[in-house]
């Protein structure tokens, strides 16, 4: 009986830690977008973008007045900057990177613990911005 109870737990213990991989992979995974592959990790969905440095900042400043942000706080040097405001009532963090010439990484948080369908949709939104030019 002993043996029997130890080998049912094993098994869903080696259950628990397959599936446990198989989420974290899953969880780790790029998601394919306009704007290129997503990555999501610890509630931050980043994003390299095809354009350059300016041109995406003008798409993030745009997609912010787009969505109606409030509380807009950019700050913004030579090759990175902040954008911090309120959208739909949620606290929204963007931060633009220069990475190369025609290159730029975006990173948007949505919320105080990430909200991954609220950061694609303004990655979205990004993308659309900047093919619009």
């Amino acid at each position: 009986m002993m043996k029997l109870k130890q080998g049912w737990i094993l098994l869903l213990f080696g259950l628990f830690l397959v599936s446990g991989c198989a989420a974290v992979a899953v969880g780790g995974a790029a998601l394919v977008g306009a704007g290129g592959a997503y990555s999501y990790y610890n509630g931050i969905m980043k994003a390299d973008y095809h354009s350059s440095f300016e041109k995406t900042w003008t798409a993030c400043e745009r997609t912010v007045a787009d969505m109606r942000g409030t509380d807009v706080e950019p700050y913004r040097e030579i090759s990175k900057g902040t954008i911090s405001a309120v959208i739909e009532g949620k606290k929204v963090f963007f931060s633009v990177d220069y990475k190369t010439k025609d290159v730029t990484t975006v990173a948007i948080r949505v919320g105080h613990l990430g909200d991954r369908l609220a950061s694609q949709r303004l990655h979205d939104k990004v993308g659309d911005n900047i093919t619009k030019d």
